[in-house]
């Protein structure tokens, strides 16, 4: 990399680069000087690669604006057309709804601005472009109010520069901004609040409802700007090193924006119904989704002598930098502990972490990133940071029970994973009270999943070896053992005579007959001389326990003799006896029961919505609320089915094109063809229609091939969208099953469960909160209280008997957790199904805790007109 580069690059790094130093003069000078003397011959190289920079590493933006502004005075053209090409991309992301880089323009828009490269009116044209389009979206009578998170979007984005450019424009255009500040309050007026209760991390929260829940987050960023302009916009957290230059920087010529517009609004639903708004409604929460949700499971003990903005600042650095080093997370970790901050960070940066691990209904990347990241910053700063992250798992411990069902099970996996990166070290015995809570007491629950998450990350006695400091546990490991074979041992005549059988069958199997062999075999020998039952038992058991020694041996097996299997059960009710087999063999190795399952389904040997029958038959659903085995099951069909539909629609949309591509060449070859045809040549002397008869032989050759070639692809595509056609019938039966069988599970049981208004379901006896290190000193670094969280026996006999949720009240929260969550995931899918659920599953006859747990899921109102 040039050395102009990497200065960009490194500019306000602790680096060799730049001597070790960090102070942003010297930066800015040393860039400056570098960059001056290579403007003349690589501008457009360095005018491409500091828009870049500017996009990319949008915490170092006050620098990057800076260092333009200097050029500024000596090369006007450059300044211009950093100006020209930030307007353009700014355009251009407004139009595709590039919700990041919009953000990103417009503050490095707002730092040009301080560093006299743009006019301070040119920002309050592109605020108030943005604030009307905002204001026209969610009027009733002109606009589409089910595009308000695009309008909330635009309104974020303006409030968003403010803390970077809020004084000068202050200073210099006073009333105009003060005319947006305006516009914003009336806005802010006639727009609805939003309450999405479906996408909060926690349930019952009535800590978070009582401080956050007056308002959402765009009121509670105007609330943080009001304190701003209330302390004359002065902040420590965004560095401003325009004003070492300042009195350079006024002699630089001052640009204008050209025009931006906004997109046009979508238009609002012929028929104005619950069913047309809530998906226009999805579709905007999905195009302009929320950057973050807090957590607070901090004590505001720990954010001490920050103003109220500096946590909004510090939230997009962090959140900038997890987003641009997605693809590495060395680098991510290392600009996450050296953002231009005066003060400490490490708990905030905890929080948000976690915050995007358990975001909902997605997180913005693989929940492996987040961990690869948490893990560097342990090693990143060993002093501080681990004892954070452990202070974050107390929190989140402690109210477990509120934690919403996904972001639970991403708990789990999470510190499952956490864990096996430093030998499983956890102190136990803080925890181990769990084991005189009821069995499906959430915090106990926990323990032992994320013990079996352990196991199969290691092995069984590794994980007990782990736990030694509270042996007690161990009576929460999975079981210890492999498979279940029933003909392992004779015993009785009719077992010895089903242990015959398969022993022979593994001979044939081992002697690679064939299928239709194998199945002729189990007519003739077993179903017509002992029935069905023993011939499903006898092939099912074998086949397994030949596939047991490997995930290959498995595979192998399903291929070549899934056709046995799939002969043996064609219908859904012996399917449902098939999976029952699988998990009979498997009982004690829930992971292997779970992948063999999806691999059956992968096969199509058995059906998503033999799945479904089974995990909702009895045995399982009294297991919902104490193990999340019949759930990840569950999980993996919905998700298979789901991915089925995903991947048909990209190969549909890569054929089209290929049919555009392929009819395109056609056309071209038809067309040279029939100008070789008209063209006249001189043969023996004379004029004759048509090329060298070599060259119309070629052609003709092309034409047809690029033909075949068209009609190939066509054909492709046409089978592909009759899979995509069978594919989404699928989707929607699944759906309609699955709805139904959660209606029928819960009926019977939510008229048992304590009911309340507005929660619905409650213990009957509140459980206490308890205060997470609420005594711990501000300071953030390493100490006895975040390094472990001491119990004494009376608190652990408080927490011990708080616990008074009813198990029947626990199972209905769990599922009904799980009915929201499902809902949640999937609603891009769901919502095109949405009128044939209603009439069938979604009724008035269903349960109104049912509705309200599938509508939150969906962020649809309850009550619709």
């Amino acid at each position: 990399m040039s050395s102009w580069r990497t200065l960009l690059l490194r500019i306000g790094d602790n680096c060799p680069e730049y001597g070790g130093t960090s102070d942003f003069k010297d930066h800015i000078e040393t860039c400056y000087g570098i960059l001056m003397r290579e403007l003349d011959h690589s501008k457009d190289d360095i005018l491409a690669f500091l828009l870049q920079c500017a996009e990319q590493l949008p915490h170092k933006i006050p620098l990057y604006g800076t260092v333009v502004g200097l050029l500024n005075l000596e090369s006007e053209d450059f300044s211009r057309k950093v100006v020209e090409h930030t307007q353009t991309n700014l355009q251009d992301a407004l139009h595709s709804g590039d919700c990041n880089r919009i953000r990103i323009l417009m503050r490095f828009l707002t730092m040009l601005m301080c560093s006299k490269v743009l006019q301070p009116g040119s920002i309050i044209v592109v605020f108030e472009t943005l604030l009307s389009s905002a204001a026209t979206t969610v009027d009733e009578e002109n606009g589409n109010p089910s595009w308000q998170a695009r309008a909330d979007f635009y309104i974020t984005c303006i409030l968003s520069c403010l803390p970077w450019g809020g004084a000068e424009l202050i200073e210099q255009v006073p009333e105009e901004i003060e005319r947006v500040m305006v516009g914003i309050e009336a806005y802010l007026s006639i727009r609805k609040h939003t309450c999405d209760t479906g996408f909060s991390a926690f349930e019952f929260d009535d800590e978070s409802e009582k401080a956050y829940g007056e308002k959402d987050f765009l009121e509670d960023l105007w609330e943080r700007i009001q304190a701003l302009s209330s302390n004359g916009w002065n902040l420590d957290s965004v560095p401003r090193p325009h004003l070492l230059f300042e009195a350079q920087l006024v002699a630089g010529k001052s640009y204008d924006l050209g025009p931006i517009s906004c997109p046009e609004q979508p238009a609002p639903p012929p028929v104005l119904s619950g069913v047309t708004c809530g998906r226009q409604k999805h579709e905007a929460e999905m195009n302009y989704p929320r950057r973050l949700r807090r957590l607070n499971i901090f004590p505001a003990s720990k954010f001490e002598g920050q103003q109220p903005i500096d946590r909004f600042i510090v939230e997009e650095y962090l959140l900038d930098v997890l987003f641009f080093f997605n693809g590495c997370r060395k680098e991510c970790a290392s600009f996450m502990v050296g953002l231009p901050v005066p003060f400490r960070y490490e708990y905030l940066m905890a929080e948000t972490i976690f915050s995007q691990l358990l975001l909902l209904p997605q997180p913005p990347f693989k929940p492996i990133y987040y961990t690869l990241v948490i893990i560097d910053l342990c090693k990143a700063l060993p002093g501080a940071f681990p004892s954070v992250v452990a202070g974050a798992v107390r929190a989140l411990f402690e109210r477990i029970a509120d934690l919403d069902m996904e972001c639970r099970t991403r708990l789990i996996l999470w510190f499952s994973h956490h864990l096996s990166n430093f030998q499983f070290f956890w102190p136990w015995e803080e925890w181990a009270y769990v084991l005189e809570l009821p069995k499906w007491a959430p915090q106990r629950v926990f323990v032992q999943e994320v013990l079996e998450r352990e196991v199969r990350l290691s092995y069984w006695e590794k994980i007990r070896q782990s736990i030694e400091n509270a042996p007690a546990l161990e009576e929460l490991l999975p079981p210890k053992g492999g498979p279940n074979f029933k003909y392992s041992a004779e015993d009785g005549s009719e077992r010895a005579e089903a242990h015959a059988l398969s022993v022979q069958l593994s001979i044939m199997v081992k002697g690679r007959v064939t299928s239709q062999e194998i199945i002729s075999w189990v007519e003739e020998s077993i179903i017509s001389v002992h029935g069905f039952t023993v011939a499903l038992e006898v092939v099912i058991q074998t086949f397994l326990d030949i596939g047991s020694k490997s995930f290959t041996h498995l595979i192998t097996v399903l291929e070549r003799y899934g056709q046995v299997i799939a002969k043996l059960c064609p219908d859904l009710d012996k399917q449902v006896i098939l999976i029952d087999e699988v998990s009979s063999y498997w009982k004690n190795n829930a992971q292997t029961k779970a992948i063999t399952i999806d691999r059956m389904m992968g096969y199509r040997i058995i059906s998503n919505l033999a799945i479904v029958n089974w995990v909702f038959s009895p045995p399982n659903v009294e297991q919902f609320h104490a193990s999340d085995h019949p759930w990840e099951i569950l999980r993996n069909a919905v998700e298979k089915t789901y991915n089925r539909v995903s991947d048909l629609r990209k190969e549909i949309s890569s054929l089209e094109k290929a049919v555009l591509s392929a009819e395109e060449a056609t056309a071209k070859a038809k067309a040279d063809l029939e100008a070789a045809e008209s063209k006249l040549t001189v043969v023996n002397g004379e004029p004759v229609l048509g090329e060298n008869p070599a060259r119309m032989k070629r052609l003709k050759s092309y034409t047809e091939k690029a033909k075949e070639h068209e009609v190939s692809i066509c054909d492709s595509l046409e089978a592909k969208t009759a899979l995509l056609t069978r594919a989404l019938d699928e989707n929607e039966a699944l759906f309609v099953s699955l709805y139904k069988s959660f209606s029928n599970v819960l009926m019977e049981r939510l008229h048992h469960a304590s009911l309340d208004e507005k929660k619905g379901l409650v213990p009957s006896d509140q459980m206490e909160t308890m205060a997470v290190d609420s005594e711990e000193p501000s300071a953030m670094e390493m100490d006895k209280e975040n390094g472990r969280q001491e119990k004494s026996d009376a608190n652990g006999e408080i927490e011990r008997n708080s616990y008074k949720m009813g198990e029947n009240q626990q199972w209905c929260i769990s599922t009904l957790g799980y009915v929201k969550a499902f809902s949640r995931q999937y609603a891009t899918e769901i919502w095109p199904h949405i009128e044939k659920l209603d009439s069938e599953v979604f009724t008035e006859n269903a349960h109104p805790l049912f509705r309200k747990a599938v509508f939150s899921g969906l962020y649809r109102p309850i009550h619709e007109e």
